[in-house]
């Protein structure tokens, strides 16, 4: 893979000095994008298909991707002198809120590119802007058709893998569109009207719920990735008895399942972290908010056992825990008898896809991300956070009480289809 990176951003300089032999090929135009086909300049050979866009304060942005379908991102500006080769460690911000990981190369003196992960490309693709933060700053991007651009693109890669070079001296458009194009007239003397084509259903924007937890004094919070993805408006959080109050994206682990969110403010009294891992069998307390507004207004609590130290297909990034969760407790936490969070509630086990399978409907089977794995990701995006060796045993409404003051409703408005998973 690193061969490859350093292959694409090798390529990717030299598209920037104007040395691809032939390159672009063919032509893409979308809006204030404009590329091709490109060729390495050697060997002749296809090399990725790419548009660029002159944007904000001079930065021009080009967006790729190469044969093996990996989605490039380079970021230019006249100001910079950059010593080719080095490297940069950056972070995109998508729409003032999500936040990804962007390892970058220097590949001129006024261009750094990289190559973006499958989850940074699918949200770039729906972003109207971005920033990049790090030793390298931009203010942010308005970005324009770049689902429409990434689309397009896609299709030249295909293109040019089918029918080769040949195949790329065309205007690319967006496949979808070309494919709702009217047909040419026929000569025929008759001809069936064509059924009119029906157009797509716009999803029906819902309110969307989760749960998360204060985890330190400066007010950040962690709850699922998938609790917050697919938003569409402003993320909100609420403490119990408290007004509802603005949350922002700090960093985010979609394969984890993890998000890292800060409200406004300092906390008072964040959760404690257990130090030392759980055993199959102990006892442990999930803390949520399922079925928020068609249930109770307040969290729930419901208590079980340890069950299995690894989740699905032996997963040792999960515990399996007997404690019922239902949408809604995802991004919660997970708390030993002694207060102390030992996971964060991932999800339950769903029935009717295991019935489907198995002939059998599986009961209490649910999922929580160990401590561990969350003890990492805080520790990658540089938040305190406070632990504590396992203590005295308490009531389950004793916990349940401490409980309140860290533990948080989080809520958006998101597209219907996006509120599967919880």
């Amino acid at each position: 893979m690193w061969v490859r990176f350093l292959q694409i951003v090798a390529i990717l300089a030299m598209t920037s000095q104007a040395a691809i032999a032939g390159g672009p090929r063919g032509s893409i135009k979308l809006g204030q994008w404009s590329g091709g086909a490109y060729v390495t300049e050697k060997t002749g050979s296809f090399a990725f298909c790419a548009a660029t866009a002159a944007l904000e304060s001079g930065f021009l942005l080009t967006v790729g991707q190469d044969p093996e379908r990996t989605w490039i991102l380079a970021i230019a500006h006249p100001s910079w002198s950059l010593t080719p080769g080095d490297k940069f460690s950056l972070d995109l911000t998508f729409d003032g809120q999500a936040q990804f990981h962007f390892p970058a190369i220097a590949t001129s003196a006024l261009l750094v590119t990289g190559v973006l992960s499958e989850a940074t490309a699918e949200r770039l693709r729906h972003a109207r802007s971005v920033a990049a933060a790090g030793k390298l700053q931009t203010v942010p991007l308005a970005l324009h058709d770049v689902d429409k651009l990434m689309s397009v693109i896609a299709f030249c890669v295909d293109r040019v893998k089918a029918g080769g070079l040949a195949a790329a001296d065309v205007d690319f458009v967006d496949p979808a569109k070309k494919a709702a194009a009217p047909p040419a007239a026929s000569t025929a003397p008759e001809k069936a009207a064509a059924a009119p084509a029906e157009k797509p259903s716009t999803p029906k924007v819902v309110e969307k719920s989760g749960t998360g937890f204060v985890v330190s004094p400066n007010g950040h919070v962690v709850t699922n990735f998938h609790v917050i993805d697919k938003c569409v408006s402003d993320l909100r959080g609420s403490l119990t008895g408290e007004g509802a109050t603005s949350l922002r994206v700090v960093s985010t682990d979609e394969l984890n399942d993890l998000a890292l969110l800060q409200a406004h403010g300092t906390s008072k009294q964040p959760a404690t972290i257990r130090n030392g891992p759980v055993h199959s069998g102990d006892g442990v307390i999930a803390i949520g908010f399922p079925y928020h507004g068609l249930l109770t207004s307040d969290f729930t609590v419901t208590a079980g056992i340890v069950n299995s130290l690894s989740g699905l297909l032996n997963d040792t990034r999960f515990l399996q825990i007997s404690a019922q969760v239902q949408p809604g407790n995802s991004g919660g936490p997970l708390l030993d008898t002694s207060g102390l969070v030992v996971g964060v509630v991932a999800e339950k086990l769903n029935a009717l896809k295991f019935a489907s399978a198995t002939g059998n409907i599986p009961e209490n089977i649910s999922f929580a991300i160990k401590q561990g794995a969350l003890r990492d990701f805080l520790d990658n995006s540089v938040v305190p956070y406070k632990t504590a060796d396992a203590q005295k045993e308490l009531k389950t409404a004793e916990v349940a009480s401490a409980a309140r003051a860290y533990t948080m409703l989080i809520s958006c408005r998101a597209k219907e289809a996006e509120t599967a998973k919880k």
